[in-house]
C-alpha cells in the first residue's frame, strides 16, 4: 500500500481519532516508518522542579499530555534532540493526530546551529513534515508552524543546505510578525535568525535583531530555556558578549538537568576572559554529560563531554593552571569510542592535545602530536585533522625544522582541497586558509624572508578576523592575530606588536600569552605604563597557587621593581 494511499485513508476517517478526547481505535497509518526514537526520558538533573525549564506552548494536544509537550519543547530549546525526540514520540503513540507532536519529531532532526542533518535525519524529517500535513482539523498557526518548518525539509537533495536555512528564516519572520503575541514565534524566529546569520557580517545584524527581540521578552520569562539559550548564542560575539551575561549566569539553573545548558553559558564565559566561570560552567557539564551516558547505557563516552572537556582545558589553561589542563588531556588521551562521530567530538580529539602543546610553547611535544584514536574516521573531519598538522608545523619551524614545516604544510594544502569542494563546508575551509598562510608567513620568516612573511602573517590575520570562530570551540588553538604579534616581536618591532597584541585581546580578553606578549612588547617599546596594566592583569588573571609558568614570575619581578 502506497504511502498516499494511507493517507487517504486516514483523511477519509477522521473520526477514528480524536486529539481532543485522545481516543484511538485503529493505529495511525504507516507511523513506524518514521522509525522513532523511544524510550524513558534521561535526565541526570534535580529529582524535584523543573527539570527542563518553563514553557507554555499552545496547542491542539488533549489535556493529559499537554506537560509532555511543554518538556519536548523545552527538551528543544536546550538542544537535547534525542530526548525531545523521545517525548514526541510518546505523544504521537498515544495520540497521533496532533500535528504539531510530527513538527516537533521534524524540530528534534533540524538541529540549526549544529552540522546539518545527516541525509537520514533529512528524510525522518521531511516525512515527519508530511504526517503533519495530512492531519486535519489542525489551527491556522499550527499550520503556518508546519510550513515554516517545511521550507527547510523540502527539496533537500537539490537545494543546498544554506539556502533552505534562507528559507526557513524568512517563513519565520512572517509567522513571528502574523502572531505577535506567540512567544513561542518569536523564540524560534530568533533560533532562525541565528542559524540564517553570515559568519562575514561584522554587523551582527541578525544577532542584534534577535537580541532586542528576546530581551525583553526574558525579562518578563525568565525561565523560559528558548530565550536564555538563544540570548547566549545570539551574543556569542566579542561586541555582543557582556549583554548576554546575565542570561548566561541564568541559565544553567533554568535547565539543571541539561547538560548542553550547563555548557553553553561558557561561550560567553570565555568571550570575556572569565576563566573561573567557563571551568567551573563545563565541569558540571562534563559529569552531567558522563551522567546521561551511564543512565543512557551509552558505549561509549557521549558528545557533549568531549565538548565540555575542551573547554575545560582551554580555561585552565588561560590561567596558567597547567596540572590541571594536563590531567584533563591525559583522561582525553584515553578515550578510544564515543557516541556521536561528529564534528564535536573530532574537535575536541585535535584541539586538546594541541592546545596543550602550543599554549605552553612546547615545539618538541607538538612536532610529536599525532592523531587520536586511530580508529576515529578522520577522512571525514578535514578541518578538525588540521589543527594536528598545523601544531605540528609550528612545532617544527620554532625548532628551526623548515622542512617538516613544508611536509605539514603539504597536508594542510590537502585537507583545503577536500574541504573546498563541500559547500558546507566554507566557514572550515577559510580556518584551514588561515593556518596555510600561516604556515607560510613562519617558513618565509625561517628563511629570512622578513617582508614577505609579515605580509602573508597579516594576510591571515586578517582573514580570521574577517570570519567567526566556529561555535564548536573555545577559541582557535592559537590566534592568528596573537601569532603576528609574536613575529612583530621577534622582528624587533615592539611598537607594531604591541599595537596589535591589543587588538587581539580585544576578541580574545584574558588570553595568558596574549596579556604576556602585550605587556613584554610594552616593556621593550618603553611604555611603562601599559606593561603595567598587562602584567598586572596576567597576575590577577593566572592561578595564584597553580601557575608554575616564568611569565608569570617574571610578570612578579616586574611590577616589584615599579612600585
Amino acid at each position: 500500500m502506497s504511502i498516499s494511499f494511507r493517507y487517504a485513508i486516514y483523511v477519509l476517517l477522521p473520526t477514528l481519532f480524536s486529539c481532543k478526547n485522545n481516543t484511538r481505535v485503529a493505529p495511525f497509518p504507516d507511523i513506524n516508518s518514521l522509525d522513532l526514537k523511544k524510550g524513558e526520558i534521561v535526565s541526570c538533573g534535580p529529582t524535584d522542579g523543573e527539570l527542563f525549564g518553563s514553557v507554555s506552548f499552545t496547542a491542539s494536544v488533549p489535556d493529559s499530555l499537554k506537560k509532555d509537550f511543554n518538556i519536548a519543547i523545552a527538551l528543544l530549546h536546550s538542544f537535547e534532540y534525542d530526548q525531545s525526540e523521545k517525548m514526541f514520540a510518546r505523544i504521537i503513540e498515544r495520540s497521533p493526530d496532533c500535528a504539531m507532536a510530527y513538527w516537533g519529531v521534524a524540530m528534534s532532526n533540524f538541529h540549526p546551529l549544529w552540522a546539518p542533518p545527516t541525509p537520514a535525519e533529512l528524510k525522518k524529517g521531511e516525512k515527519a513534515i508530511e504526517f503533519a500535513r495530512a492531519i486535519k482539523g489542525k489551527t491556522a498557526r499550527e499550520s503556518d508552524y508546519i510550513e515554516a518548518l517545511a521550507k527547510f525539509f523540502e527539496n533537500s537533495e537539490q537545494t543546498d543546505h544554506r539556502t533552505r536555512v534562507l528559507r526557513f528564516e524568512n517563513a519565520m519572520e512572517k509567522l513571528y510578525q502574523t502572531y505577535p503575541d506567540d512567544i513561542e514565534a518569536a523564540v524560534f524566529y530568533t533560533l532562525a535568525l541565528d542559524a540564517a546569520a553570515d559568519p562575514r557580517d561584522k554587523t551582527y545584524s541578525n544577532q542584534k535583531k534577535a537580541f532586542a527581540i528576546l530581551n525583553p521578552i526574558f525579562q518578563k520569562e525568565p525561565l523560559h530555556p528558548g530565550i536564555a539559550h538563544y540570548i547566549i548564542h545570539n551574543c556569542d560575539y566579542p561586541p555582543l558578549a557582556e549583554l548576554a551575561l546575565p542570561a548566561a549566569r541564568k541559565y544553567a539553573s533554568i535547565a539543571p538537568a541539561s547538560a548542553h545548558a550547563q555548557h553553553m553559558p561558557s561561550h560567553i564565559f570565555t568571550r570575556l576572559g572569565l576563566w573561573d566561570e567557563c571551568i567551573q560552567s563545563n565541569l558540571v557539564s562534563v559529569s552531567a554529560a558522563q551522567c546521561y551516558a551511564s543512565k543512557a547505557k551509552i558505549k561509549g563516552h557521549w558528545d557533549e563531554e568531549l565538548h565540555g572537556l575542551d573547554y575545560v582545558v582551554y580555561g585552565y589553561l588561560q590561567k596558567g593552571d597547567d596540572e590541571h589542563a594536563r590531567q584533563q588531556l591525559d583522561y582525553v588521551q584515553t578515550i578510544d569510542e564515543v557516541d556521536g562521530v561528529n564534528f564535536k567530538t573530532a574537535y575536541a580529539f585535535a584541539a586538546v592535545p594541541a592546545r596543550y602543546a602550543l599554549e605552553r610553547k612546547m615545539w618538541k611535544e607538538a612536532t610529536a602530536l599525532s592523531l587520536h584514536p586511530t580508529s576515529f574516521p578522520w577522512e571525514k573531519f578535514p578541518w578538525q585533522e588540521s589543527i594536528t598538522h598545523f601544531a605540528r608545523a609550528l612545532g617544527a619551524l620554532h625548532l628551526n625544522d623548515v622542512n617538516s614545516a613544508k611536509t605539514e604544510l603539504e597536508n594542510l594544502r590537502s585537507l583545503y582541497d577536500k574541504l573546498a569542494k563541500q559547500v558546507d563546508k566554507k566557514q572550515e575551509a577559510v580556518q584551514v586558509e588561515v593556518q596555510i598562510k600561516t604556515t607560510e608567513a613562519w617558513i618565509e620568516y625561517k628563511q629570512r624572508n622578513n617582508e614577505k612573511a609579515l605580509a602573508l602573517m597579516k594576510e591571515a590575520a586578517d582573514m580570521e578576523d574577517g570570519t567567526e570562530k566556529h561555535p564548536v570551540t573555545p577559541g582557535e588553538v592559537v590566534p592568528a592575530r596573537e601569532l603576528y604579534s609574536e613575529m612583530l616581536f621577534e622582528m624587533d618591532k615592539p611598537d607594531l606588536a604591541l599595537e596589535n597584541f591589543e587588538l587581539d585581546l580585544k576578541t580574545h580578553p584574558n588570553r595568558f600569552n596574549g596579556l604576556y606578549g602585550a605587556a613584554m612588547a610594552a616593556k621593550k617599546a618603553g611604555n611603562k605604563e601599559k606593561a603595567t596594566i598587562y602584567f598586572k592583569k596576567l597576575v590577577e588573571t593566572s592561578d595564584p597557587k597553580n601557575c608554575k609558568r616564568k611569565e608569570l614570575a617574571s610578570a612578579k619581578i616586574y611590577l616589584s621593581q615599579s612600585r
